[in-house]
């Protein structure tokens, strides 16, 4: 064998020798982390070999026992003003000038939006025109008339003609009132379409304008819980923004079944609102359903670190942590759904102890 060869070979070994030692000291490592060095404790006994951590007679507890409560279902909804209206063009023209944006305050009767209205200005003074002509006829022929010296068909057609140009003056003048849209109620503008220089046409929507001081939750119900809510029924609603619940009062439940989700739709008023919610917040709707049993604990013993949930369970006069899963919160309480059994006791106020 010549010596590249062997040269080659011990090359490959070392690289395989070291190999082999990083693997051994990464896995020593692992071991070490994972506790294969240290004595194992069991589950609810401290390191100095007690099983808890002693508490006073006086530590306020509680005892986990099961009890009836409501069951709560959680619906979700949406929030809408109950006053929204959406202003449109009721005549072809082009859009001369915007006064105000999405999100801007108005009161009644202020301009919103104004149309070019030259074109109508124009079969206005047509119009009046053809007013004044048709009214100074009419004004000779009863004058030749009172005279005899006209018939009672050429009064009449006179009377006729007169009327008419009269009711097309009125007719033009409604329809430039129309190149004009005002806010017909006090609210905020949204939902802003169009632009200085668009072409607005009969029906066209414009922008919309809503009342915020009349805001509601609406929610689609399922058909099984109906008849859990009554008109005029107050009722717990959670909106996210602003995050705080309000208390509601049902107003009106749609009387038609929507035969895709099995849902009716109900509508909650929000009379606390008062103006922080804006039009499609989420919430959520909470209905109360038949009662279940549960274990229920004060949230005040319950410790929250990151998404660990754990309380103290006392016994034989020491107290020991234990991992839990809570549910719904209601009124100061907890459900606890997981990591408890009835008969057991738990510290009401750990905070208090340690």
């Amino acid at each position: 064998m010549n010596i590249s060869r062997m040269g080659e070979i011990l090359r490959k070994a070392k690289r395989s020798v070291r190999w082999i030692a990083g693997s051994a000291a990464l896995a020593a490592i692992m071991a070490w982390v994972g506790g294969a060095c240290t004595e194992k404790v069991a589950p609810g006994v401290m390191e100095d070999g007690r099983t808890g951590v002693a508490v006073g007679a006086d530590a306020e507890t509680v005892a986990v026992k099961a009890e009836e409560a409501p069951a709560l279902v959680q619906v979700v909804g949406t929030t809408a003003s109950e006053e929204k209206i959406h202003l449109s063009a009721r005549i072809p023209a082009t859009i001369s000038s915007v006064h105000v944006s999405s999100g801007t305050a108005v009161k009644r009767g202020d301009e919103l939006v104004v149309l070019d209205d030259r074109e109508i200005r124009e079969q206005l003074a047509g119009a009046e025109a053809q007013f004044k002509q048709a009214e100074t006829e009419f004004l000779r022929t009863r004058q030749l008339f009172d005279g005899k010296a006209a018939t009672d068909q050429a009064l009449v057609a006179a009377e006729s003609s007169f009327n008419a140009a009269k009711a097309q003056v009125d007719r033009v003048r409604v329809m430039l009132t129309y190149a004009r849209i005002s806010s017909p109620i006090d609210g905020v503008v949204t939902e802003r379409r169009i632009e200085v220089g668009d072409l607005a046409g009969p029906g066209q929507p414009l922008l919309s304008v809503y009342d915020p001081a009349r805001m509601r939750l609406e929610a689609d119900i399922p058909v099984r819980l109906v008849e859990k809510l009554k008109l005029g029924q107050e009722v717990d609603v959670v909106l996210e923004r602003p995050a705080r619940a309000f208390r509601g009062k049902v107003t009106e439940v749609v009387g038609e079944v929507d035969p895709a989700s099995r849902t009716q739709k109900v509508k909650i008023a929000l009379p606390e609102a008062g103006g922080q919610v804006l039009p499609g917040t989420f919430g959520r709707l909470y209905v109360e359903d038949d009662p279940v049993r549960r274990y229920m604990l004060p949230d005040s013993a319950i410790t929250r670190v990151g998404q660990l949930e754990y309380v103290y369970v006392v016994r034989g006069g020491t107290a020991s942590r234990r991992l839990v899963r809570s549910g719904m919160r209601m009124d100061g309480r907890t459900e606890i759904l997981a990591g408890l059994t009835e008969g057991e006791t738990v510290l009401a106020v750990p905070q208090e102890v340690f």
